[in-house]
């Protein structure tokens, strides 16, 4: 089986293969490995591979098309929300945030920067409340620990208790 793909030499150790959103497969790997070692381990891994890929078509056929307007009070409900959600879970949690932004992330629901300032997908008002709280949550969580240690989600889970499910079921979830 050919497979084409996209060859990435870097100081990392190991090799890894990554699909992307597109379907394109991605081989990283040390220096010193040949092609013919990359040929060899595609071969070895092209069931994972063909799974993988099929994966990724069935998403982007499942992705649902928004209208522009849906689009426009999309943001305009995000925009009032996130500034709400956000002070009640901070003052909660005793700590402090900069700028909050509303973005359209193709990968993210959320982020946090080491300024403090919070970015926040829009399209987490069009699923489940406790899926949004979880994601404001967890930026939160980052204005105390800039990672994802134990520490970390155990503040996430002083606040959410069930924080796991709403992770699973966000995950679920196509941005």
């Amino acid at each position: 089986m050919d497979i084409t793909y996209q060859w990435i030499r870097s100081r990392r150790k190991t090799i890894a293969i990554q699909i992307d959103r597109e379907g394109q497969v991605i081989v990283r790997t040390p220096y010193g490995i040949t092609k013919r070692q990359v040929e060899e381990f595609l071969d070895e891994k092209k069931d994972w591979i063909l799974q993988t890929r099929q994966r990724v078509e069935k998403r982007k056929t499942e992705q649902i098309s928004i209208s522009e307007e849906v689009r426009r009070e999309g943001i305009e409900r995000a925009k009032r929300i996130f500034p709400e959600r956000t002070a009640y879970f901070a003052k909660r949690m005793g700590v402090d945030y900069g700028r909050i932004t509303i973005r359209e992330q193709k990968t993210r629901w959320g982020s946090c920067s080491s300024k403090g300032n919070l970015n926040f997908n829009w399209k987490l008002v069009l699923l489940a409340p406790e899926l949004l709280d979880y994601v404001v949550v967890h930026e939160l969580a980052h204005r105390r620990e800039m990672n994802h240690s134990k520490n970390f989600w155990k503040i996430v889970e002083a606040e959410l208790p069930d924080y796991r499910e709403r992770r699973r079921r966000l995950k679920e979830c196509r941005i």
